[in-house]
């Protein structure tokens, strides 16, 4: 049961929650600026779950986990892929980037690099490390032409 609550978007959601926390009980008179603010939000959002989708998309094509702690039955290198090793996680980042602006969470802004952080910690070396041993060579190659976030 805790392995399943150890997923990102749990990570993700106590991120969100603690932001809008901050918005509603400790704004401290600090604001992003209205109207832009709530449109680069917006695209912020947007992005991440557009990021988030073509992932999803491209994992279910090659028939692998999608589920951070299981083995990958195929490296994916394709599709979004192909420009970032960690679409998923930084549409996560892009959306808690985004909820924070659209919040105006001015003194939440330290729970983005606290989140990629965490997220690389807990998620993205252990991932990593798998695919290494797994895929080797072509692990390898990957790493070389595919940075890591963008």
């Amino acid at each position: 049961m805790l392995k399943w609550l150890d997923i990102p978007p749990v990570w993700l959601l106590a991120a969100v929650v603690l932001a809008w926390v901050q918005s509603v009980y400790f704004t401290m008179g600090l604001s992003f600026g209205g109207a832009i603010a709530d449109f680069l939000g917006g695209i912020l959002v947007g992005g991440g779950l557009v990021l988030m989708a073509l992932a999803f998309v491209e994992m279910r094509k090659h028939h692998t986990t999608i589920v951070p702690h299981r083995d990958a039955s195929t490296m994916v290198q394709s599709g979004i892929f192909s420009r970032s090793r960690n679409p998923i996680y930084l549409g996560d980042l892009l959306v808690l980037a985004g909820l924070i602006l659209r919040f105006d969470a001015v003194l939440a802004l330290p729970l983005i690099p606290l989140f990629l952080w965490l997220i690389e910690k807990r998620f993205v070396i252990p991932e990593e490390n798998r695919l290494r041993v797994k895929f080797r060579a072509d692990f390898a190659k990957y790493c070389q032409k595919t940075r890591r976030w963008i």
